[in-house]
């Protein structure tokens, strides 16, 4: 079972930074893939960034490509979503998840891959 914390929401101005945080907890954690999602109010959930744990690979949202940056520090079993030039179609709920080792992983985009997913921050970027 693994448990995802996440943290760093909140409510900022366009053109703000923002980076969230999410910690993941098990008593032995291993993952093909840690990723963020958001999901703004009627619409549906979609990739944000997604990372590899155990190879240089990541992929972006169009939408924020070139404006965030996804890391992680396998150490801290912790991955980060830095994001600036932030914009009002931003504003979602930020979800982290991982791709466990006993997932049915099919790609670092593709949603159905991860199986844990955190409760979920709210971003709010204000004009």
């Amino acid at each position: 079972q693994v448990q995802l914390v996440e943290s760093g929401g909140g409510l900022v101005q366009v053109g703000d930074s923002l980076r969230l945080s999410c910690a993941a907890s098990a008593r032995t954690f291993s993952a093909y893939a840690m990723g963020w999602f958001r999901q703004a109010p009627g619409k549906e959930r979609e990739l944000v960034a997604a990372i590899r744990w155990s190879a240089p690979s990541t992929v972006y949202a169009d939408s924020v490509k070139g404006r965030s940056t996804i890391s992680r520090d396998n150490a801290k079993n912790t991955v980060y979503l830095q994001m600036n030039s932030l914009k009002p179609e931003d504003t979602a709920v930020y979800y982290c998840a991982v791709a466990s080792q006993t997932s049915r992983y099919l790609g670092l985009s593709v949603i159905s891959s991860y199986d844990y997913w955190g409760q979920g921050t709210q971003v709010t970027v204000s004009s």
